[in-house]
């Protein structure tokens, strides 16, 4: 089942931030749908990356990030998903119309021609869309970056540390619309502790892998005080 999908014409949703608490109206909104409904979901499988459109130095910049960021979440990685082969695709594409002429790409994603027409027309920077299972956890997330546009100047480790924050759970399409999941320490940039904190406390065992009742958020803050 298709879960939830984001669009955004920021590189990272928004300027890079300052440390912030997280409390738990802040967490619901992060998690809230366009109508209000709120819908969490975490991975349930280890992730199995592949990355096209890429050369090997910017490769190894992005599975890294992808690698911290699943060990934050106490996740894993995998060499191959037994269902799917490899569960996260992300394609960097110097224009949104190659999407088009991506081999099968159309039997992975529905409606794909209206899709890209949407992209054009929006002049959107970056899509995302996640798969679920029949328990609601994530299963799979395609990733497409525009690197023609917006993302053109953007450095390829702020770009794959916030794509990799934004595909560890299923955020509201508007979490990172003002603010993005990034910080700086110094001269670094480094993951937004608040957010590091969520993905930390979503991935808890004892939490489920998936909610759409706002007291969730409640428990997610409890842990992060805690």
């Amino acid at each position: 089942m298709i879960r939830g999908s984001c669009l955004s014409k920021g590189a990272s949703g928004g300027s890079i931030s300052e440390k912030k608490m997280a409390g738990s109206d802040d967490i619901a909104t992060m998690f809230a749908g366009a109508d209000g409904t709120y819908r969490f979901a975490r991975w349930g499988r280890p992730i199995v990356p592949v990355v096209f459109g890429v050369d090997d130095a910017t490769l190894a910049v992005v599975k890294g990030a992808i690698e911290a960021t699943v060990a934050l979440a106490g996740n894993q990685m995998a060499e191959t998903d037994p269902e799917l082969g490899a569960n996260l695709m992300m394609f960097f594409l110097s224009d949104w119309a190659e999407l088009r002429d991506v081999p099968k790409l159309d039997q992975l994603i529905p409606n794909l021609d209206p899709l890209v027409d949407r992209l054009l027309d929006e002049d959107a920077a970056q899509y995302r869309t996640f798969r679920t299972d029949e328990n609601g956890a994530i299963k799979a997330c395609f990733v497409f970056l525009n690197m023609g546009g917006l993302l053109a100047d953007v450095a390829a480790e702020d770009i794959a540390l916030a794509q990799a924050a934004q595909v560890m759970l299923l955020w509201s399409p508007t979490a990172f619309s003002n603010r993005s999941p990034l910080a700086k320490a110094g001269e670094t940039v480094i993951l937004r502790p608040d957010i590091a904190d969520i993905i930390g406390a979503a991935y808890d065992p004892v939490m489920p892998v998936a909610a759409d009742d706002p007291s969730h958020a409640l428990r997610l803050a409890a842990r992060i005080s805690a």
